[in-house]
């Protein structure tokens, strides 16, 4: 019996990316060739950032899930901190290596994490009830402080203004914010300290670092003034835990995802047209049944016109600020997307995962209005 040739439709294809030779070196040429020696079709890319392509993937250092994830305030370095109590460091463009690894630093997972504002550190924060302060050039741990009596979810940083002292805002699960002064010679007392009442899943620190906003297990954002040491307002809207808080670029907006699978943004300028203070209520990203604390984000290269929030379908949402409208919703992860945050100078979103692997991928810029 004679074989069927294969028809032209079904022949395979060979796909070749190479980047091209143009002056700005940013459009990438995708050479699509038949394997029946028809001829080849040559199609460019704008690309739009300085990564190797328009994805790449972060994997090896982790055993565990990836709970959070960073750009470091230059943009040119990431970490990322796991479950399996340790925490990595990888360069944001080529070779992409990772150069870095600290193992075993707490008892407990490492629940987040923060790149000094100020000093070669990065302060961590673990299920051990410890705030730890490492150098980034040493690997070696300058400051431990048991800060709480149970488990710390979240932390934040921010330079006191006028004083140019780094200050640290703590929460844990033993229903307090605990302030703390960074830096390798800060004191071992906390600097102040404020009674949620409940859980605390999540910390942000104002612009000016007058205020922290709390996010509890009571559903509420709960704003301290760390002048006057007590609680001056809240934030409603939310119908069940906030996941994690972040500040817009120009500290206007607060953005906060919740178990609810709703995120909100929140307008927290003094005086804001809305009295609810909700500036937009955003959809897309489902929260799941693990109740993981999921980070969101701003994007810094264009001043804060997107969001971005994981979910536990794997996939990660983009949102415009000011439409409210769905922009991206990118796969790629094979668990919960845990963490996402934005390169500082590029339009480029990285995402950690339960999969235990990060991604760094490139979007289009914001168009200009």
């Amino acid at each position: 019996m004679a074989k069927r040739p294969p028809s032209p439709s079904s022949s395979g294809t060979l796909i070749k990316r190479a980047r091209s030779n143009s002056p700005d070196g940013q459009t990438q040429q995708l050479v699509i060739s038949s394997s029946n020696n028809e001829r080849g079709i040559v199609r460019s890319i704008k690309r739009t950032s300085s990564l190797e392509a328009p994805i790449v993937s972060l994997s090896g250092a982790h055993s565990a899930e990836i709970l959070s994830c960073r750009f470091d305030p230059s943009g040119q370095n990431i970490a990322a901190c796991s479950a399996d109590r340790s925490l990595s460091f990888w360069k944001t463009y080529p070779p992409n290596v990772n150069y870095g690894l600290l193992q075993s630093i707490h008892k407990a997972p490492i629940l987040d994490f923060q790149w000094s504002l100020l000093h070669p550190l990065i302060y961590t924060v673990s299920a051990d009830h410890t705030l730890l302060m490492s150098d980034v050039t040493t690997g070696e741990r300058v400051r431990k402080i048991r800060a709480h009596r149970g488990i710390i979810n979240t932390l934040d940083r921010t330079i006191a203004g006028g004083a140019g002292v780094e200050l640290i805002a703590t929460g844990s699960d033993d229903g307090t914010v605990r302030i703390w002064e960074g830096g390798d010679e800060g004191k071992k007392d906390c600097v102040a300290a404020f009674e949620v009442g409940c859980p605390v899943t999540a910390v942000c620190w104002s612009a000016d670092g007058a205020s922290v906003y709390v996010g509890a297990l009571d559903n509420e954002i709960h704003v301290y003034d760390l002048r006057k040491q007590a609680q001056v307002s809240t934030l409603g809207g939310h119908t069940d835990t906030p996941t994690s808080l972040s500040l817009s670029p120009n500290g206007s907006y607060l953005l906060s995802p919740s178990f609810s699978s709703q995120v909100i943004i929140h307008d927290i300028r003094p005086f804001s047209p809305s009295p609810t203070r909700i500036h937009r209520v955003l959809t897309g990203a489902p929260a799941g049944f693990e109740n993981t604390l999921l980070k969101g984000a701003w994007s810094r290269d264009d001043g804060g016109k997107r969001v971005a929030v994981g979910g536990a379908d794997r996939m990660v949402c983009i949102w415009d600020v000011e439409s409210g409208k769905l922009q991206y919703k990118l796969p790629g992860h094979k668990g919960t997307v845990t963490a996402v945050d934005f390169h500082p100078k590029e339009p480029i979103i990285l995402t950690g995962s339960k999969d235990a692997t990060m991604l760094l991928g490139e979007i289009e810029p914001s168009v200009a209005v």
